[in-house]
């Protein structure tokens, strides 16, 4: 019954956070194109009406609104996942679809929730424990809303890197001050940076900015802290790379992409670290294995 109960408030808590990530991604772009257009950059002119009313509204005053007749949502028409099934995925005003993108941030944040409990590697017996699992559950919601906005408008939000940064600066405190030889855990974190930062650092300088993205690095950083370990850090990066070759070269080979098509390589990323995270340990110990 415990167990039920704990997975319940997972599920529940992880469609609630998917649905804040969801919103939050609107409102990272609705500033994001009113930050473009004061700088005199290109801004889609249609997108930029429809996110406008939802860019100078104050906390308190902030609600969400259908983009399309701005219909300010009911209680009812909040429930993470239910409402949008029970509205067949449209405006209960207007009737405009509401897209997918939405439904799919809060089962993808729920389902975030579930696998890690079930397959967190590190004991949750005392307070630190469960606060690093409670930061780790944090970051997740913050590379959710990353995730999503990467893979549709290819660029990473500074604001939210930085925070997923900080969450990940405070877990790598607590990992060193959990650990024994806290020398050795700060090698293993300088080793993690450079392997997830710092190797991206030097491929966007050598490219010139053509092969990565400035954001990237910064993921990199905010997730290399969030693991810890350079070995974790070798999976994710390893995992990352393979999820992009999965994805891009069945596209490039039925034409769906060009070898200078721009692919957004945050998701494959973040995808990366959640392997590495849960498994990295499991999948390093196989390897070794076989060496040993």
């Amino acid at each position: 019954m415990e167990q039920f109960i704990i997975y319940l408030s997972l599920i529940l808590t992880g469609l609630c956070l998917g649905s804040f990530a969801g919103a939050l991604m609107w409102r990272l772009r609705a500033h994001q194109l009113e930050q473009d257009k004061a700088n005199s950059e290109p801004v889609d002119s249609k997108e930029y009406k429809r996110l406008k009313r939802i860019i100078n509204k104050s906390v308190l005053s902030d609600r969400s609104q259908c983009l399309s007749c701005a219909y300010e949502l009911k209680w009812y028409d909040l429930i993470p996942l239910i409402s949008w099934i029970s509205i067949g995925g449209r405006c209960r005003k207007c009737r405009v679809p509401i897209g997918k993108l939405e439904p799919l941030i809060e089962l993808g944040v729920a389902v975030f929730f579930v696998l890690s409990y079930m397959f967190w590697p590190y004991p949750l017996n005392d307070i630190l424990g469960i606060v690093r699992f409670v930061l780790w559950l944090s970051a997740g919601v913050g590379l959710a809303t990353l995730f999503a906005y990467d893979a549709k408008w290819y660029l990473l939000p500074d604001k939210l890197n930085f925070i997923v940064i900080g969450i990940g600066f405070v877990s790598a405190s607590l990992v060193v001050l959990i650990s024994q030889d806290k020398f050795s855990q700060l090698f293993e974190i300088a080793g993690s940076i450079m392997i997830l930062s710092g190797l991206y650092f030097i491929i966007y300088q050598l490219s010139k900015g053509n092969w990565i993205g400035f954001g990237d690095i910064k993921l990199g950083l905010g997730l290399a802290l969030l693991l810890a370990d350079w070995k974790l850090a070798f999976v994710a990066l390893f995992a990352a790379n393979l999820l992009g070759c999965i994805i891009v070269v069945p596209l490039m080979v039925y034409k769906k992409l060009k070898r200078d098509s721009h692919v957004p390589f945050g998701p494959m990323l973040i995808g990366g670290f959640v392997i590495a995270g849960l498994f990295g340990s499991y999948i390093v110990n196989f390897y070794l294995s076989f060496l040993i």
